[in-house]
């Protein structure tokens, strides 16, 4: 009895052996014409291994790819893509530069800044104002969750002030700006919520 662990070990184990044995007799067909037809047949075999991918941008592309790959780049046949080449996938992936931002109030996070600077940009009135005050009762939740500590909501004010560069100022706007309490944003349960109680199993008759 002959075991895996006995066989050539699969490049893309995927495809399972049948598929890895077809790539092997497929470099061996001396007719070129008759070496692309069985080409083709395989692209097909694969497709159907992967119909959950049918869907996905440039797929056929992908399938002939793996057909180099598991041909250890040695078949000779027409894609209709461009012949992918070793040293392309042995090549490391390019690092991905990890995104540095200085902020100075850490706890709020990038979006939140990212709002703010929304919010600047904005024009006075009314949805501006409440884009303001979802960002403050933002900010001051944030800050009750990093503190663990209740918060003067003047605190908050000076921060976004200092956030926005001077350009938000709740204490000099026309309206009032009003955050939640501490406990509405932490502990406190939604507006409206309705109180379910338990009802008693009824007794049974004897």
């Amino acid at each position: 009895m002959q075991y895996n662990t006995t066989r050539e070990k699969l490049i893309i184990p995927e495809y399972g052996r049948h598929v890895q044995e077809m790539v092997n007799h497929c470099k061996k067909i001396e007719n070129k014409d008759d070496r692309n037809e069985f080409a083709h047949a395989i692209i097909e075999v694969m497709g159907n291994l992967n119909t959950h991918l049918r869907d996905v941008q440039d797929f056929q592309h992908k399938l002939w790819d793996q057909l180099f790959i598991m041909a250890d780049f040695d078949l000779d046949v027409d894609s209709p893509y461009p012949t992918p080449k070793k040293e392309d996938f042995s090549k490391p992936p390019n690092k991905i530069p990890y995104p540095v931002f200085n902020l100075k109030y850490r706890y709020y996070g990038q979006n939140i800044q990212r709002m703010i600077d929304v919010a600047v940009e904005w024009e006075e009135g009314e949805k501006r104002d409440g884009l303001i005050q979802s960002i403050a009762n933002q900010m001051k939740k944030s800050y009750l969750l990093w503190n663990k500590d209740n918060v003067d909501d003047r605190v908050i004010f000076n921060q976004l002030k200092d956030m926005s560069n001077g350009k938000i100022d709740i204490q000099q706007m026309e309206e009032d700006i009003n955050l939640s309490s501490s406990r509405d944003l932490t502990q406190g349960k939604p507006r409206g919520a309705k109180k379910y109680s338990k009802k008693r199993r009824p007794k049974r008759k004897k």
